[in-house]
């Protein structure tokens, strides 16, 4: 498929493009250029609409990847520019990029949402419909603002969207540093990072789960919690056949 990567030139997109385009064609809409120099690009906003429907064109679907100013989970510190700045991105934006896609016939695509539309003090969370959104942060409200925003263009104009709410999104090399603090000094590091590679394969996965049925919306937590300690990934299971397995291919690969 020919894949729209909005966002494509941030922290993620630029981790997951190698392991998307070993299966699938990509553009590049951001306002910056990729590192990668073999993919398509188009410069512009998500914000602005005659820029998404630049890049949109000839696209089969998306992936969302845009982000700005996140926070921490359970912050309810905020400036007007992260205000600004959360509000413009995770809601206007996103309204903008579904509303010209299903207006071109583009209705199958994935959004990155984040495991911050919850409170992240929580020590277990039992399933995607269970948990509710109580974020304290201005970061996570919006991202759970942009899920309602999806789940409303999935319902009134038939469009098949997933939000994978991902955790911890890190490279290889950051992934292996905070599994071995986490490894020296389980009590202090609770958050479950997700590995590129896990990641990528779970954008992959939903890219696939999108093409099967129409009108269709869910939130699928994705994080790299491989024994399921805090998250219940069955979920995630059920409806990608997916679940983190690079800490065992680490582990696999570790000296003795």
């Amino acid at each position: 498929m020919r894949v729209l990567l909005i966002g494509g030139s941030g922290h993620v997109g630029t981790f997951v493009t190698p392991y998307l385009r070993e299966h699938h064609t990509l553009r590049v809409l951001d306002l910056n250029p990729p590192r990668h120099a073999d993919v398509e690009y188009v410069q512009g906003s998500i914000t602005e609409s005659d820029d998404v429907r630049r890049a949109l064109a000839g696209m089969d679907t998306f992936i969302n990847m845009v982000m700005k100013s996140p926070q921490g989970g359970s912050s309810t510190d905020q400036t007007l520019t992260q205000i600004v700045e959360n509000y413009t991105v995770n809601t206007f934006g996103l309204h903008v990029l579904l509303w010209n896609a299903q207006d071109m016939g583009i209705t199958r695509g994935v959004h990155t949402s984040t495991m911050s539309v919850h409170y992240r003090e929580r020590t277990w969370y039992p399933a995607e419909e269970l948990v509710p959104y109580d974020t304290p942060s201005v970061y996570g409200l919006t991202k759970g603002f942009g899920e309602q925003i999806c789940q409303y263009f999935a319902r009134w104009f038939d469009m098949n969207l997933l939000a994978l709410r991902i955790t911890g999104p890190r490279t290889r090399s950051q992934f292996l540093e905070e599994r071995a603090k986490k490894l020296r000094e389980p009590a202090s590091v609770r958050l479950y990072v997700t590995d590129e590679e896990d990641l990528a394969n779970a954008y992959l996965a939903a890219l696939d789960a999108v093409q099967v049925g129409h009108g269709r919306f869910d939130a699928i937590f994705i994080a790299g919690d491989e024994a399921e300690s805090e998250h219940n990934l069955s979920k995630a299971r059920r409806l990608l056949s997916w679940q983190p397995r690079s800490q065992r291919h680490v582990d696999a690969h570790a000296p003795a």
